[in-house]
């Protein structure tokens, strides 16, 4: 206890795993949402003929691309989550080093 109030040791590495799951697992849903609210608010306005003529002209191919670009655009999202959470607690990690070494 006295260690953890002259802040000797710290609870940040613990905290830092437990804020990356959670936001391993919000920003896949995040992002879906954010498709959906792109998809709303561009295409709620147009009239139903507009409309229409969107939804035909995209074919699958097109919808495969935008389904990839999104997974990958996902990927990427999640792989900088995941480093930025190694290089915090990396830190933590030398000053641990560092503090056994005085």
């Amino acid at each position: 206890m006295k260690e953890f109030l002259t802040f000797e040791s710290f609870i940040t590495p613990s905290l830092l795993i437990f804020i990356y799951y959670i936001g391993a697992v919000v920003i896949p849903v995040v992002s879906w949402y954010f498709v959906h609210w792109i998809k709303t608010v561009y295409f709620s306005k147009k009239d139903a003929k507009s409309k229409e003529y969107v939804e035909v002209e995209i074919s699958s191919r097109q919808r495969f691309i935008v389904y990839t670009i999104f997974f990958i655009s996902l990927l990427s999202m999640e792989i900088l989550w995941r480093m930025m959470f190694e290089f915090f607690i990396a830190y933590f990690d030398m000053h641990d080093a560092l503090m056994k070494l005085s």
